[in-house]
This record gives C-alpha cells, sequence and structure tokens, in this order.
C-alpha cells in the first residue's frame, strides 16, 4: 500500500537538493521502520545530515520528522491493501493483447483515482469551497487536457446559476485573467504546474488580487508555488502515448470533489438550481 507521504516523496523527488535525494531515497526504501529510528541513526545510514533530514520532511509538508513520524504512523496502521492498489502500471508495448491493456489502464486509473484522494487535503478543499460560493465571479483557466477538466467545471457550475467564465481560446483566457477582481476567484489547471501560459495567467490574476486555486500535482512547480490554495493531483504519466489521461482523470475528480464541497455549503440555493437545469434538459431527451 502506497501512503500519501510516499507520494509525496516521489512526486517532488526531482526537485531536491542531491543531500535531500539521499534522505528521500532511504526513507522510500525503508519506510516501514524509519519511525523507529532517531534522526542519528537515519542520518548515518542514509549519509545524508541532520540537517538535510529536517529540509527533506519540510520539503513534503511537515515541521520536521517528529511530525512526518506521527503522519507515518497514523497511515501506516490505519490503512488496508487493495488489488487495485497494488496492481503494477504497464507500458502500453508490454501488453500480450487487448484483455491485459484493458486491465492495465483500469489500474492506473484506479490507482490515480486512490492516490488523488490522499493527496487532497480537506482544509484546502474547504477553503477553496468557500472562495467558490463567496465568489461574484469564477473564471477557470486551462489549456490543452487541462482545459477538459476546466470546461466540465464550467458545465457544473453553470447548472448551478453561478456566473463563471470559461474559453478555450487562450487570448480569451488573458481577458479574463486581466480585468478580474479581488471578489472574484481564479481557478488554473495544470498538470504539471510549468505550462507557460497558465503562469502568465497566475501572474495576471494574481496583480488584480484575485484569490487562485491550483489544481496540479504535489510538488514545488510554479503554480503550486504561487497560488494562494493548491489542489493536488496525483499522475502516473508513464509514456508520451499516454497523453496525459491520469492527470485528466484526476483533474476531473478533484473538481467533482470542490463541486460538491461548494454545493454542501450552499444547498438550499443550490438544490433548486439543480432541479431547474435537469428540467430544462428533459424534452430534449427521446
Amino acid at each position: 500500500m502506497t501512503t500519501n507521504i510516499e507520494l509525496r516523496v516521489h512526486s517532488i523527488y526531482d526537485s531536491l537538493s542531491n543531500a535531500e535525494k539521499r534522505a528521500a531515497a532511504y526513507f522510500l526504501d525503508n519506510v516501514e521502520n524509519v519511525f523507529d529510528k532517531p534522526i542519528a541513526d537515519l542520518a548515518d545510514e542514509s549519509g545524508a545530515s541532520k540537517v538535510a533530514w529536517v529540509r527533506f520532511c519540510k520539503a513534503i509538508g511537515f515541521d520536521g520528522l517528529k511530525d512526518l513520524k506521527k503522519s507515518l504512523v497514523s497511515e501506516l496502521f490505519k490503512t488496508t491493501d487493495t488489488d487495485a492498489a497494488d496492481a503494477p502500471f504497464s507500458d502500453i508495448r508490454e501488453a500480450s493483447g487487448t484483455d491485459q491493456l484493458i486491465a492495465a489502464i483500469k489500474a492506473r486509473v484506479i490507482r490515480d483515482v486512490q492516490d488523488t484522494a490522499k493527496l487532497l487535503e480537506p482544509l484546502a478543499v474547504e477553503n477553496a469551497a468557500r472562495i467558490l460560493v463567496d465568489a461574484d465571479s469564477v473564471c477557470l483557466f486551462g489549456l490543452g487536457a487541462s482545459a477538459l477538466a476546466a470546461e466540465e467545471l464550467f458545465g457544473k457550475l453553470l447548472r448551478i446559476g453561478k456566473n463563471v467564465c470559461f474559453s478555450r481560446d487562450l487570448h480569451v483566457q488573458l481577458s479574463y485573467a486581466s480585468n478580474m477582481s479581488p471578489n472574484d476567484a481564479a481557478l488554473l489547471f495544470s498538470g504539471s504546474g510549468r505550462t507557460s501560459e497558465i503562469l502568465e495567467i497566475l501572474s495576471l490574476a494574481k496583480g488584480r488580487g484575485t484569490p487562485t486555486i491550483a489544481f496540479t500535482t504535489f510538488g514545488k512547480n510554479p503554480l503550486a508555488l504561487n497560488s494562494d490554495i493548491q489542489l493536488y493531483i496525483s499522475s502516473s504519466e508513464t509514456t508520451p502515448l499516454s497523453d496525459a489521461m491520469s492527470s485528466r482523470i484526476s483533474q476531473l475528480m478533484a473538481t467533482d470533489i470542490l463541486f460538491n464541497a461548494a454545493a454542501r455549503l450552499n444547498y438550499d440555493q443550490v438544490a433548486p438550481r439543480l432541479e431547474n437545469s435537469l428540467k430544462s434538459i428533459q424534452n430534449h431527451k427521446i
């Protein structure tokens, strides 16, 4: 069973210093034994200093080693293994047939959904939902595969009568961002967190004083580091042929969670609007 902490380490590993990578590698190889050892032993056995261990702990979101151990013990003893969680990822070239290909993709999707559920912090979701509910208008920003998740949330927010903006045209997105206010909300989608156009939009929105919410993978990417709230997703992309499949599905899951969290905060107003939206399309069904 992969713990939330291990997911964070894998996501952020490439951005660590060499000393922090030694601590990270030791942690991943000895995850079930780390909480029994004092920091001095961990430093000796990993070849990373005590300071490097502390920096490593802070890089994955903890105050220090004690804080990491507390969360690690909690995760190790409250989680159980499942077949889906342990199913291996497979490169499509290794599939012996379509049946194996289906099983491999199913396993990857299930794994990403489970891992995204671990990475999403309830408090971050609640804070983002409150911003969404209170905003005069909401603008959604995303390109390529990330635009699919943005467009999906756009449709959901329309159905509850929210003043919401989205366009696949980059120039239109830039126009939206340059005219926002502190009373609005900007939701930005980028799996890598390094899409230059989305970072430009982020800068424009922040310059207008607009609260910013990022849907991105966990780590020290520019979008995560510079947004007000981070809704982290998991992505197990292994080859270019996966075409951002995993990150797209993880983003869609995160948008569903955010939408439902926002609807829950304002359910008395949301319920009749959803019913009205449903009635409006009934006559178009055969």
